[in-house]
């Protein structure tokens, strides 16, 4: 299904949002305990598909792989990356409307 409202796709991109920050979680709580733990590449794939604010904000408030490198830059670069993607979209679609384009 593809969100055709965008209200629609906000709710979808929260609602993921949420699951990254629940796997994030999930990792951290398994790092205290000793267990099986969600592979660093799996995160940061989670991240790359629109999942970078809720990883993000899970690295900040879990205070999980805050110093782990090459881990903390990749993910820096995916969000920057996201931010690039959105400036890029809201430019081109305003100046579609604006009859630029």
């Amino acid at each position: 299904m593809i969100a055709s409202h965008p209200l629609q796709l906000a709710i979808l991109l929260l609602g993921y949002n949420f699951f990254v920050f629940a796997t994030y979680f999930i990792d951290k709580r398994a790092a205290r305990l000793g267990h099986r733990r969600v592979s660093e590449r799996t995160l940061l794939t989670l991240a790359l598909f629109a999942g970078s604010p809720g990883a993000i904000t899970a690295q900040r408030l879990l205070r999980h792989k805050t110093q782990k490198e090459p881990f903390r830059t990749l993910l820096v670069g995916i969000a920057a990356l996201h931010v690039a993607l959105i400036g890029g979209a809201v430019a081109f679609f305003t100046a579609c409307r604006l009859g630029l384009v």
